[in-house]
Parts: structure tokens; C-alpha cells; sequence
């Protein structure tokens, strides 16, 4: 159906390494920062590196003629897998702006989650790319789970934040990471959402 090593592909194959790469950094920094400005603009910089796939594909879609698959569904998955990366980057900018320093559990929590997503996202990727459509149906499926995890992990962080914390302006910056974290995984599902459309499309 397409070449192994289609620019598409290899392209996408790439943005999925360096979203993987970014949140592997997050997860493993964001339990204790010692510098917010350093954790902030090593984000950015994974982000910066995304957008230029991005830009690669965009490049290439114009002057493709003939696509391995729909062009609108190379764009929706380009677009999804940017989304991430700029939602988890936006996560790291805020401990920055709002001078976070001690994330706490449920922090923690949303970031293994989403490091979960972007191994599912990288799993799935490398599928599409091998022609194998059918089996991209099982790492969409735990994303989705994923997904649903983080939706009641948010309802209990921000019970547990309005019922604990005292100080109206920190209860403001915790109540925006929490929910940006959270986006970031419906993101992620709209990766799998994208994953599915194609698979029905071409299987």
C-alpha cells in the first residue's frame, strides 16, 4: 500500500521519537526541579524540534502529488502529534511563570500517564509505518484507557486541592497545571482517535 520509507512516515516516525524523548525529560525532572528556567527552555527546545517536522510534512503535502494515505489524515496525525508536544511544553512553561518548584503526587501521576500515552503513540507510529493497521488498534485502545485515567485523576486533584489548600493563588496555579496536564492526554487521544479513522480507512 505505501513504501517503508515514504517522507511521510519516516517524518511522523521522527515527530513520535522526539514527543517520546520530551516527556521521558518531563517525567523524569518534573518530581524536583532545580531550575524552572532551565526545565522550561529544554521543553521549548523539543517543541522547536517538533514544529520542524511539522513544517517538513506541510513542505512535502504541497508538492506530493499522489500520498501513501489521505492527505487530510497525514495532516490530522501531524496536527495531533503536535498538540501533545506543545500541550506538555505549555505544562512546563507555567512551573516557570508561576515559579513551581515542589510539584506534588498527582503532578507526578499525570506525568506517568502521559509518558504511558507517548510510548503508545511511538508504538503506534512505527506500525503505520510497517503496514501493520490492524495491530495499531491495541495501543489506541490503552491510550484511550490512559485517557480515562487522567479524567478521574483530575476530578480527585482538584477535590483534594480545594479541600487542602489555603492559599488562594497557589490553589490558581495548581488548578491550571492540573488541567493542562490533563488536556495534554485528550490530545493524546485524539492521536488515537486519528489512528482509528485511518485504520478503517485503509485496512
Amino acid at each position: 500500500m505505501f513504501k517503508r520509507k515514504d517522507v511521510f512516515f519516516t517524518t511522523l516516525e521522527a515527530m513520535a521519537d522526539i514527543l517520546l524523548e520530551a516527556v521521558q525529560y518531563f517525567e523524569q525532572n518534573v518530581s524536583k526541579i532545580d531550575d524552572v528556567t532551565q526545565f522550561a527552555k529544554t521543553m521549548k527546545e523539543y517543541e522547536t524540534k517538533c514544529d520542524r517536522h511539522v513544517h517538513t510534512i506541510l513542505t512535502e503535502l504541497n508538492k506530493t502529488f499522489i500520498t501513501p494515505i489521505e492527505r487530510e489524515d497525514i495532516m490530522a496525525l501531524t496536527t495531533s502529534l503536535d498538540d501533545v508536544l506543545d500541550g506538555i511544553e505549555a505544562c512546563a512553561s507555567r512551573f516557570e511563570m508561576y515559579d513551581v518548584r515542589e510539584p506534588d503526587e498527582y503532578i507526578q501521576l499525570f506525568a506517568d500517564n502521559i509518558l504511558r500515552c507517548a510510548q503508545q503513540i511511538k508504538k503506534a507510529i512505527y506500525l503505520l509505518s510497517e503496514k501493520k493497521l490492524l495491530a495499531i488498534r491495541e495501543p489506541a485502545i490503552h491510550i484511550n484507557e490512559l485517557e480515562n485515567q487522567a479524567d478521574d485523576l483530575l476530578r480527585v486533584c482538584v477535590k483534594s486541592l480545594f479541600a487542602k489548600e489555603n492559599d488562594p493563588i497557589e490553589l490558581i496555579k495548581r488548578k491550571e497545571i492540573y488541567e493542562r496536564l490533563e488536556q495534554t492526554t485528550d490530545y493524546c487521544e485524539d492521536v488515537a482517535n486519528t489512528l482509528e479513522t485511518i485504520i478503517m480507512r485503509n485496512s
